[in-house]
């Protein structure tokens, strides 16, 4: 009998902790939630004070039966799953399921699934947070009606199968509204003009930018400016008029947080940000490492807090003086973000001992990027800042003022472990100046002028959106991956060499929600309610009143829209590929794997065929166009459109332009792949058909 019964999320998670507690106790795992809102219907009892009718998850009969058994049998019932407000909802529903009465002292939470941590934790158990569980019921609840009450709207107005959502359609508008800039972005010309400057007595050349006349800015717009200016300048006298020399430093970036994590792992490894909640999850819950058994090897993975403990500051504190030495350590905190619920640390190692290198044979190979990733920003957190030496020259001619910038890097500091990206980012323009003094006159070596013009805003990746909805306080950790994987299948909006675009599906929905929704879909709102849930958490809201007053003058935003709005018409994109049964031209559709061509003909002609997106490289091997297609685990593979007729050209990689064609061994692989997907498919129908 199991004097003590501990339940938690998931089997990984069981299975790390069972080796850190005494034989007595048993640790199973609830597999996520076991109750939810129905998916029938709302769910939601708006008349009697917005009470949700909760019910046991349709195929966790057996489970519920299974954990009510091993709680009766036990003395102690301890509820472990994450410490977040998806895990104090998830402990509250068990809580019901086993009878557990609301103030029973039977809550644990530990950051990260340590030995020390966990035998901490169960020593120190707690009430359920009802403030926690409130701010998870509100926002459930709330997303319940506006997707019930919206998506139904939708139905009518455009289509059937469509869905709307209160952070899901604002993260679409911010991507329409991008690509509205891009289509509406008009370009300026604009000039620079430079100078390669020679010093005297070393003869070594630079470059200078011209950037005012009498210290005020120029610019110059037209070929015909610049003309002019070159010719003022071509003769005169260059003379030194000032040199500012100074230290400059650059400190690391603080631990990762859940959003920073995801860009950096988009930016870095090129992982979805759905791939890297998925692989940080299972270096959270444990990994088998070889002579050590199953490890938690990072903290909790959503959080939006930047702190670290005491302990994992004097860890890194060790093992940066070891390696680096005593130079490269500073002892650093870092500020929380305002808007940030600060529950737990950042994410760190485990263990700093741990070094990714010694156990990469453990780890599959995204485990170990990811890993490695996060072990190096914590540990470059904790670093010294790099050291550069700059300088600066002034440089005037005929009163026309140039400058130079540039900058030697003296002491590595962090950067010789670990440096943080940036999404578009605009290099300051530098260039190696010689030693030089005030009043030295430079010889002119040759003037240029470069035109350019200015570019509209980069469209969104998943990295930068995510940033733009943590800015503008939109969701919270724990949503942007489930938001933008919705609207991706969805097909609210696509992803083009990882630039998220708006589809004209996408579109159309916007413009009908954001017209007739003005005070629900748009970023204020959004970031409000943000607030609002973290007030219930705090006890200074109570849920049901938030609910309430949110949703009286939303009803009436619906009832109006459904009666005045006149049906939307989705124009449909028409490609150049021609039905080979009636001559048309086919058109593109979503079904439930993507694009699909079909004939326009339907129901007289029903012909249809897979749509293939085309790189903008030709074959390397015969010229003609190269088509994306994907396995069956949906990994992408590059294709000639002549294959297999008159060209045997397949790859993994992507060609690249005027790259020579070369025979590779991914041919047989990819072949064994498209193979195993054909035969699923087969038996599928079959299974079907039966």
């Amino acid at each position: 009998m199991a004097s003590k019964l501990i339940i938690v999320e998931s089997p990984a998670k069981a299975n790390t902790i069972k080796k850190f507690l005494g034989g007595k106790t048993k640790v199973i795992a609830s597999m996520g939630h076991i109750r939810d809102l129905p998916k029938s219907k709302m769910g939601i009892d708006i008349e009697h004070d917005f009470e949700p009718e909760y019910i046991n998850i349709r195929g966790k009969a057996n489970l519920i039966n299974s954990l009510k058994k091993e709680a009766k049998t036990a003395d102690t019932v301890i509820l472990a799953t994450d410490p977040d407000r998806e895990g104090e909802a998830i402990a509250w529903h068990l809580a019901y399921i086993l009878g557990i009465p609301e103030n029973a002292v039977c809550r644990v939470t530990f950051n990260e699934i340590t030995k020390e941590a966990v035998q901490n934790a169960i020593k120190k158990p707690r009430k359920i947070d009802m403030g926690l569980t409130n701010a998870q019921q509100a926002r459930r609840v709330l997303d319940r009606i506006v997707g019930y009450k919206m998506s139904p709207v939708l139905w009518k107005k455009v289509r059937k199968g469509l869905s709307a959502g209160r952070v899901q359609s604002v993260a679409v508008k911010l991507i329409v509204e991008r690509e509205n800039e891009i289509e509406n972005f008009v370009p300026e010309e604009y000039w620079n003009i430079y100078a390669i400057l020679q010093e005297r007595k070393t003869k070594n050349k630079f470059k200078v930018k011209l950037y005012g006349k009498n210290g005020k800015k120029l610019e110059f717009h037209k070929k015909e400016e610049v003309d002019a200016v070159i010719k003022e300048i071509d003769r005169a006298q260059y003379i030194v008029t000032d040199v500012k020399k100074s230290e400059k430093k650059r400190t690391p970036a603080p631990p990762f947080t859940t959003s920073t994590m995801q860009q950096e792992a988009s930016r870095k490894l090129g992982f979805t940000l759905k791939k890297t909640m998925s692989v940080a999850q299972t270096l959270y819950e444990g990994v088998k490492i070889e002579e050590r058994g199953t490890i938690g090897l990072i903290t909790y993975m959503r959080t939006d807090s930047t702190r670290i403990s005491e302990e994992a500051r004097t860890a890194a504190k060790a093992e940066i003086e070891k390696i680096y030495g005593k130079e490269y350590y500073e002892n650093r905190y870092y500020r929380t973000n305002g808007e940030a619920q600060d529950a737990h640390e950042g994410i760190r190692p485990t263990y700093v001992s741990i070094k990714p290198e010694e156990i990469k044979n453990s780890l599959t190979t995204d485990q170990y990027k990811l890993y490695n990733l996060i072990y190096q920003r914590f540990l470059a957190s904790q670093m010294a800042a790099a050291i550069y030496d700059t300088v600066t020259v002034e440089i005037n001619a005929n009163n026309y003022n140039f400058r130079a910038n540039g900058q030697t890097l003296k002491f590595k500091g962090f950067m010789v472990l670990y440096v943080e990206g940036v999404d578009n980012e605009k290099k300051e323009e530098l260039t190696k100046i010689p030693e030089l003094s005030i009043n030295d006159e430079l010889k002119k070596d040759e003037l240029e002028s470069k035109q350019s013009f200015t570019e509209p805003p980069p469209r969104y990746t998943e990295a930068s959106l995510v940033k733009a909805l943590e800015e503008k306080g939109i969701g919270r950790p724990s949503t942007y991956s489930p938001t933008i994987t919705t609207i991706l299948e969805r097909h609210y909006i696509e992803k083009i060499q990882k630039q998220l675009c708006p589809t004209e599906l996408g579109k159309v929905v916007n413009k009908l929600l954001t017209e007739n929704f003005k005070d629900i879909i748009n970023v204020e709102f959004t970031a409000k309610m943000e607030r609002k849930f973290d007030e219930i958490a705090d006890g200074k809201e109570k849920w049901k009143e938030v609910i309430k007053d949110f949703y009286e003058p939303f009803e009436k935003d619906v009832e109006k829209v459904e009666k005045e709005l006149e049906h939307v018409k989705l124009e449909e994109e028409v490609s150049d590929v021609i039905c080979e049964k009636c001559g048309r031209n086919m058109v593109i559709k979503y079904g439930k794997y993507g694009k699909f061509l079909a004939c326009p003909g339907y129901p007289e002609c029903k012909n249809a065929k897979p749509y293939y997106e085309i790189i903008d490289v030709p074959c390397p091997k015969c010229g003609a166009k190269v088509q994306i297609r994907k396995t069956k685990k949906r990994r992408n593979y590059y294709i000639c459109e002549n294959n297999p007729n008159s060209c045997d050209y397949i790859s993994w990689n992507k060609p690249k332009a005027g790259e020579k064609y070369k025979e590779t061994t991914d041919k047989e692989e990819i072949e064994k792949e498209i193979k195993k997907k054909r035969n699923t498919t087969r038996k599928s129908t079959k299974t079907k058909k039966k």
